[in-house]
Parts: structure tokens; sequence; C-alpha cells
């Protein structure tokens, strides 16, 4: 799994009848989500607002779009993990202390090749730990989690596509 740091979090008692130890695994897990998540659309955001080049337009759009599908997962991500009776730790703070990504590059300095770049390198490596968390939610057994991971797997997937598709040449 990603490295991440391990946030202390307090167990709530629900009816949902999957055992303590697994929902305190799966709980640690989508927090590490949680921080990634926030962080990963806060850098798509910040590559929007400050991409330049020829293909300004398109490609601040495009931008947009991607921190759009990524921000529909922070409130599901966030619910899951209060529904398993732990606390989501979803401040910027949180997120930047706990995404195991790397900080944006320095935007003064880049052209738009280099957000494009950025960007994919950014969701490959956010994609990555989402397949991990399905692996790891197969193995806890938490089918409804592990269903979360796959659902945001698609989308992660298909923006990579879509923000490498403009890297790509043809042969």
């Amino acid at each position: 799994m990603t490295a991440t740091k391990q946030l202390e979090t307090h167990i709530y008692t629900t009816r949902i009848d999957i055992p303590e130890a697994t929902r305190s695994k799966t709980i640690q897990l989508l927090n590490g989500t949680l921080a990634a998540a926030l962080d990963i659309w806060s850098q798509v955001k910040q590559a929007h607002w400050n991409v330049k080049g020829k293909d300004f337009y398109q490609v601040h759009l495009l931008f947009d779009d991607v921190a759009d599908a990524l921000y529909e997962h922070i409130d599901t991500i966030a619910e899951r993990i209060t529904s398993l009776g732990g606390v989501a730790h979803g401040t910027a703070r949180d997120a930047a202390a706990n995404s195991f990504l790397p900080d944006y590059p320095d935007t003064e300095k880049m052209n738009e090749e280099a957000h494009i770049n950025a960007v994919a390198d950014r969701l490959a490596a956010y994609a990555k730990h989402i397949r991990e968390g399905i692996s790891k939610t197969a193995e806890l057994n938490d089918q409804s989690t592990n269903d979360l991971y796959i659902e945001i797997s698609r989308e992660v997937d298909k923006k990579l596509w879509f923000v490498e598709a403009h890297l790509q040449r043809h042969r």
C-alpha cells in the first residue's frame, strides 16, 4: 500500500455488521485515500489556474473536468469513513500532512506540457493507490468499500487517458 501517515481515530459503535478490526483497517485506508483525493484535487486545480500555452483553453477545461471528477468522490470517501464508525480527517492540513503525493512543482517555471506531465504523474500514482485499495478491501471482505474503490478507479483511469492523450504523438 502506498505509504501514508497512520491517523489515530476513534471508532464509534455501529450496527453495520463488519467486525470492528476490519472497520478500523478500512477507516485507516480510507483516510489515506481521503488525504490523497483532497491533495490531487487541489493540485489539478493549481494546474487549471496556471496553465499557459498554445492549447491553453482546451487544457484549462480538461483540468477543470478532471478536478470536478476527482472532487465528486471526496464526499463519498468521507461518508464511508463515518458510516463505518470512523472520523474523516478531511481538512486541507490533514491532506497536506497525510497525502503520499509529491508537492506540485513550481508553476512559475512550467510550460503547458510540464503541467500535463505533472497532472498525469499524479493521476497515475493516485490510480495505483486506488487499485491497492481495491485489493486490500477485497482481502478485508468489505464489498461496499471495494465497490467504492472500483468506481473511483474507473473514473481516474479514464481521466488519466484524457490527460495522457495530450502527450501522445502519432508515429
